[in-house]
């Protein structure tokens, strides 16, 4: 691919979100950059007032509430560490007693810390875990509760509460140098899968979302330059990096009633990286 023909594939379609989750509220996890960033403000588009949770950056928060706002909407910024069981159990009576209730979860905050197997330390395997996947179960088990002390209410949704559990195609592709990343994404779809079970008869619907190659600040090394951006497209059959609007697209149609009967399932949002495009030509 020409560097040309890399830009032109290089973005998302802008498209208008409709108001489909008018009148509900959401938390958004790790929400003052990239992906997370990207849900927040999308949820609010579509209606729904959010609480940015964040763990370091006032200011970027701060821009992201006021991006909400601007849809007529509430919004508020909550710091925690979702690793953390006092300080998410914390946020979670913030943002019930700011907006009455929770309907929406988007479990997002994660990280990396990346090293060959042989030289991770305990500290680096820990932390990854501790965010990626605890963190996960922490605010789940927060959400589930309200969700199951307040039921159903048919004017808001058809379910008494959504949780998307934000994944990757690392659940699925095994990737050297990031045992401990692709491990807590390992652990999200099995976790995903068993709160979907144990939930879906009180009409809670959790789901997850798989993100391929999206353009983040966790990952600039892979998209920004022209060679890089090359090599990238190798893994991407569709030929164009995934924007974090793509998946906040997904998020909001997750958490919307036009997809009530999607239980237990893991959205993959990757351009065809888990087609394994190396066998494409035979392997």
């Amino acid at each position: 691919m020409s560097t040309s023909a890399a830009a032109a594939n290089s973005t998302a379609p802008t498209l208008a979100i409709p108001r489909t989750l008018r009148g509900q509220k959401a938390l958004v996890t790790g929400a003052n950059s990239g992906i997370g960033r990207a849900v927040a403000i999308a949820l609010g588009e579509a209606g729904a007032d959010v609480m940015v949770n964040y763990v370091t950056g006032d200011e970027a928060a701060e821009e992201v509430v006021a991006a909400i706002r601007a849809y007529g909407v509430n919004a508020s910024a909550y710091k925690a560490d979702v690793s953390s069981e006092e300080q998410v159990a914390g946020m979670f009576r913030e943002t019930i007693a700011r907006f009455g209730t929770l309907d929406i979860l988007v479990n997002n905050a994660g990280l990396q810390r990346d090293s060959s197997f042989q030289a991770m330390t305990l500290a680096q395997w820990h932390t990854v875990l501790n965010v990626n996947l605890t963190g996960q179960f922490l605010c789940a088990q927060q959400a589930i509760r309200e969700f199951l002390r307040r039921g159903v209410v048919p004017e808001v949704s058809c379910a008494a509460g959504k949780i998307i559990c934000m994944s990757s195609v690392h659940q699925e592709i095994p990737w050297a140098g990031h045992a401990n990343y692709a491990t807590s994404k390992g652990g999200i779809k099995l976790l995903m899968e068993s709160m979907a079970q144990e939930m879906a008869p009180h009409r809670i619907r959790i789901n997850a979302i798989a993100p391929g190659a999206i353009r983040t600040p966790i990952n600039t090394s892979a998209w920004s330059t022209p060679e890089a951006y090359k090599s990238l497209m190798t893994l991407v059959p569709y030929g164009r990096i995934g924007e974090p609007e793509d998946i906040a697209r997904a998020a909001v149609w997750l958490a919307s009633d036009l997809s009530d009967y999607v239980v237990g399932t893991t959205l993959f949002v990757d351009g065809g990286m888990t087609l394994y495009p190396g066998f494409a030509t035979g392997g």
